[in-house]
């Protein structure tokens, strides 16, 4: 697809459809894991279960940074449809603590879309590693009491960041061309018109 696709009139739609006992998306801004995509949606204080693979795979990882005891879920791909944007609504309706955020449009901007963009290679390198590290099968924290029962829970987990990998090296710059373009005038591109550079 050429251009953007704005997910926020769905995922509007569909969470004002479901009955929950408190807000989905009320992660902060300020808060958010530094590795999620350019876009609407991001993952900031969520919780440690890692479940939102659950419902979104191909849009959801998990972190590797226990400083305060906890892993936080990123989102490593927007959604690109109406079913994309559902898994993602899922994910961040099995978060504990609502960590999850869709005000993304409000503070991106496409200068700090291209600065992303020029550090990617941190985020790139950071998923490789920790891909080879939850792969292992002597992984050395599969869970909090070290247990092997959850190694194929990090196995799956480590596909997430080969998948972050693979979508930033085929993929991300036509999409972030086009959610520049977003950006500056929100709304689709003519046909005779470019998609800025990144």
């Amino acid at each position: 697809m050429r251009g953007y696709w704005d997910p926020l009139p769905t995922a509007r739609r569909l969470v004002a459809a479901v009955e929950t006992t408190g807000e989905v998306f009320s992660g902060v801004w300020a808060e958010r894991n530094w590795r999620n995509i350019p876009g609407p949606f991001y993952g900031a204080a969520t919780d440690s279960l890692m479940l939102g693979r659950m419902d979104a795979p191909h849009h959801i990882a998990y972190d590797d940074d226990l400083g305060d005891g906890f892993r936080t879920e990123f989102v490593y791909r927007q959604p690109g449809n109406e079913a994309e944007t559902e898994a993602v609504i899922g994910a961040a309706q099995v978060e504990l603590y609502s960590g999850y955020g869709w005000d993304g449009d409000d503070h991106w901007t496409p200068a700090t879309v291209r600065a992303w963009w020029r550090d990617r290679g941190r985020g790139r390198n950071w998923a490789l590693a920790i891909a080879a590290d939850w792969a292992a099968d002597t992984h050395p924290d599969w869970g909090s009491n070290g247990s092997a029962q959850y190694r194929p829970h990090y196995h799956e987990a480590a596909q997430g960041h080969l998948d972050f990998v693979a979508h930033i090296d085929d993929g991300l710059e036509a999409y972030l061309r086009g959610y520049i373009f977003w950006l500056d005038r929100r709304r689709a591109p003519r046909r005779w018109e470019a998609l800025p550079v990144l």
